[in-house]
């Protein structure tokens, strides 16, 4: 035999609002502990001029998605969370030169702090260089300071031409995210 509990809010010992109904099925979560929040996600709008053989902070600047004010995406193009926790951390790049067969080293990494963290590396060889390099990275992240900040940093050493981080509106192809970790 099956029960049903019918009910348009759930609330906790000290009257607090868990869960709350609006009868149609739409069910709405009001306590902080069990949102995926902060959570931010940041794009390129337009393509960034970098220069030859120097770490270069991506400049996410066209916000999707920032639930708490936490990514900031005109002044310094940096997370800095709300809460302490787990997140996830998720980013990518395209580095681009404007002609073939020039580019050599190159690598996205995710900063800390102003110190690098995590990096996706791609080596240059003598032959079958491309004239742009895809980069990305996921990792979780045990935050434990809400004054830390987190930041992208990409480089690339070219023989010749001009580089820059690509974009396309329509695939956001070079993005910046992250969000908190429930129950982790």
């Amino acid at each position: 035999m099956a029960s049903i509990i019918k009910a348009n809010q759930l609330q906790d010992f000290g009257g607090n609002s868990i869960l709350t109904s609006d009868g149609s099925g739409t069910v709405t979560i009001n306590s902080a502990q069990m949102k995926n929040t902060p959570s931010f996600s940041a794009y390129l709008s337009s393509a960034q001029s970098v220069t030859d053989a120097t770490w270069t902070k991506i400049q996410f600047n066209t916000e999707v998605l920032d639930s708490n004010g936490t990514y900031d995406n005109s002044t310094n193009y940096r997370f800095t969370p709300a809460s302490t926790g787990y997140y996830l951390i998720n980013a990518g790049v395209t580095i681009q030169a404007d002609s073939t067969n020039t580019m050599g080293d190159n690598y996205l990494a995710l900063y800390k702090n102003g110190s690098s963290v995590s990096t996706s590396s791609q080596y240059g060889n003598t032959s079958n260089k491309s004239s742009w390099q895809p980069h990305t990275f996921s990792q979780i992240i045990n935050i434990t300071s809400t004054s830390d900040y987190y930041e992208c940093y990409a480089y690339a050493d070219l023989s010749s031409g001009n580089l820059s981080f690509s974009h396309d509106a329509n695939k956001q192809n070079s993005y910046f995210n992250a969000i908190k970790l429930i129950g982790a």
